[in-house]
């Protein structure tokens, strides 16, 4: 079974952290969206209209925060977060602007534990919620392409006093364009294009800047089910965070991650395993982590 739809996924919190350092893309060095959870498949919608459900298991862990060169922050730091993911997704008997509608919301469940220069925190509980739609497009029987929107609501806790957060207390609209080329036997590749436009925070009059990014994977099917490759992401913050009206300085993100990828489809559902390494990071935490998706019908 395909993958219901590219729309972003969420994990609030991965680093949602306050921060006593000056530089920090994006407020608390974080981002709505946790980049390379995608894998194979990712823009493959089933044509069979029905309520569909992805779950996500996610473990991340980051033990360095970088500067605006790159740089080790000399600053004693640590992260781990877990997150299960539940996603709904409703596939539409419909057409549209020759594509098939589809919807989704997605409540990520999330445990973060924060140490930073001695102090440490740590919060359990519902992150911020997604909640999406686009048109999937069946352009071939090896083609598949997705075009949604999602909009990242802030449901999770936030206290701008703390020093772990799972919500980051802003609305934020992500554009999505996802295209998956499949095989049974032979080459897959998968690319998931996003753009992300930032709501105020009014705890702390910041507006973190806007961001692109990319998931994506490449690999060989083996006619078993079994696909195999290496996957990853690309992020660029491509505008300033802002405060008070002012322009944060040295404040603009960058990072890429790059790991194995395995997937088992057995038509009708399917598990994939992903684990990827953070290097070229710019003003963010760097780290690894390891996710886990399954994918079936209800």
């Amino acid at each position: 079974m395909y993958e219901k739809t590219p729309c972003a996924l969420l994990m609030t919190g991965l680093v949602a952290i306050s921060m006593a350092i000056s530089a920090h893309a994006t407020e608390g060095g974080g981002s709505m969206y946790p980049n390379g959870i995608e894998s194979f498949n990712l823009a493959a919608v089933p044509p069979v209209p029905g309520t569909y459900l992805l779950l996500y298991g996610v473990h991340d862990e980051a033990d360095r925060l970088m500067d605006n060169n790159g740089d080790r922050v000399p600053v004693d730091f640590s992260l781990r977060a877990t997150a299960i993911i539940p996603r709904f997704v409703e596939v539409t008997p419909w057409h549209l602007l020759g594509g098939q509608p589809v919807f989704h919301v997605i409540a990520p469940l999330v445990d973060l534990d924060v140490r930073l220069n001695g102090k440490s925190d740590s919060r359990q509980g519902l992150g911020d919620m997604v909640l999406g739609g686009g048109l999937a497009y069946h352009l071939s029987q090896n083609l598949q392409s997705v075009i949604a929107l999602d909009v990242f609501a802030p449901t999770g806790q936030y206290d701008k006093n703390r020093l772990a957060n799972i919500g980051r207390h802003y609305w934020s609209a992500e554009p999505v364009l996802g295209v998956s080329y499949l095989q049974r036997w032979g080459i897959n590749a998968d690319l998931k294009v996003m753009y992300d436009f930032n709501g105020l925070n009014d705890a702390t009059d910041y507006r973190s800047g806007q961001e692109l990014h990319a998931d994506f994977d490449l690999g060989w099917g083996f006619n078993n089910g079994w696909k195999v490759g290496v996957g990853g992401y690309v992020y660029q913050q491509t505008t300033a965070d802002r405060q008070y009206g002012n322009t944060v300085p040295d404040s603009r993100g960058r990072a890429m991650a790059l790991g194995p990828t395995v997937i088992f489809d057995a038509g009708k559902w399917f598990v994939s395993v992903k684990y990827q390494k953070e290097f070229g990071v710019r003003n963010r935490p760097e780290g690894d982590g390891l996710i886990v998706k399954a994918a079936f019908p209800l």
